[in-house]
């Protein structure tokens, strides 16, 4: 396969074993933990968590990501289609509220075949955003809930960052085709059954950006349309340079939140400032797998 599945549009030749491209992954899935995860935002994870798929690689490769081992450093399982929907059994027979599958944009042949026929509970397609609408429009029908992150709305530090100074043209483009597919979100006992939650990130030192994400997301949705989460979880990784040596400040979350609110942008989640702690990322043990 040449892939031209995300805005990369690389044209590097993946087959089953064989990776390549930006992700750096074969077509075959690649995954580097199941389980239950109780951290994400609460109208997922239920009783019990939400039913995580984590899998191996990402084409926007952000120098802050957390998930560097799974993402950009090749951990990971080798699985397929019917190996995947096994998974998801499971995970659903522990409690699973939903099946959330983390990064797999770049899996998108396998997942919709491990997708063939309706799961029981809401099927989570959790990305960062970077996503081509015509690769969205064949998850039509399979996916109930749309979980993207609005990284920037700034193209300088999308490119400083992300290398994708072109992110929040694809991102703005693909959350409304999200939005065309679930429309307005639904939730029942606070559990959320179909709809999109756009994350955003602050970083340290990015305020500017994260007023202009908010700006967006309060002139292109009405009240009751999405829901949207600031999150404060920034944690400075290894070799990390200028302002993201540091963790989001106080008055920066304190500011965001405030403009968030001034916006109208009430459906939704704020996080404390004590998420930004590194236990809260997952051992990617090969466990569940």
């Amino acid at each position: 396969m040449i892939c031209r599945l995300c805005p990369r549009s690389c044209g590097a030749e993946r087959t089953e074993t064989a990776a390549g491209g930006v992700c750096g992954q074969p077509l075959r899935p690649t995954a580097a933990k199941a389980m239950l995860h109780r951290w994400e935002e609460p109208c997922l994870v239920g009783a019990h968590g939400a039913g995580c798929v984590f899998f191996s690689g990402c084409s926007l490769r952000c120098c802050f990501c957390q998930n560097r081992d799974i993402s950009q450093r090749g951990v990971g399982k080798p699985l397929d289609a019917a190996r995947l929907r096994e998974i998801y059994q499971e995970l659903i027979a522990q409690g699973a509220a939903c099946i959330d599958l983390v990064t797999p944009t770049h899996f998108t042949p396998a997942v919709l075949e491990s997708l063939d026929k309706p799961l029981p509970v809401p099927v989570v397609w959790n990305s960062s955003g970077y996503e081509k609408p015509e690769t969205l429009r064949l998850l039509e029908g399979k996916v109930q809930i749309y979980l993207p992150d609005l990284k920037y709305a700034l193209s300088a530090p999308a490119e400083k960052y992300s290398g994708a100074a072109d992110y929040f043209r694809w991102a703005s483009a693909a959350i409304r085709e999200m939005f065309r597919q679930t429309g307005p979100y639904r939730m029942e006992g606070g559990q959320l059954k179909s709809g999109v939650l756009i994350r955003h990130l602050l970083l340290p030192g990015e305020l500017e950006n994260t007023r202009r994400v908010i700006d967006w997301a309060a002139e292109t949705f009405r009240p009751g349309d999405v829901l949207f989460s600031l999150m404060a979880q920034y944690t400075p990784q290894p070799g990390a340079e200028g302002n993201l040596r540091r963790h989001v400040t106080r008055a920066e979350y304190a500011a965001a939140v405030q403009y968030m609110e001034n916006c109208g942008v009430t459906d939704g989640y704020t996080q404390e400032r004590t998420s930004a702690k590194e236990e809260y990322t997952p051992d990617f043990d090969l466990s569940g797998l």
